[in-house]
């Protein structure tokens, strides 16, 4: 999701497109969010950690 995220505000960057920033950062966040849960040893929704 992080990998995601950072590709789309790449594209964003090159083609000048408002939106993908938008999605890219907020999949960045979220990636961080989750990838922070997991590495603290919390369960994410029905999964016991997160990668």
């Amino acid at each position: 999701m992080i990998i995601t995220g950072v590709i789309l505000l790449l594209l964003a960057a090159l083609l000048d497109i408002g939106i993908l920033y938008t999605i890219g950062g907020i999949l960045v966040v979220i990636g961080a969010v989750l990838w922070i849960l997991g590495a603290a040893g919390r369960a994410v929704g029905p999964r016991a950690h997160y990668w």
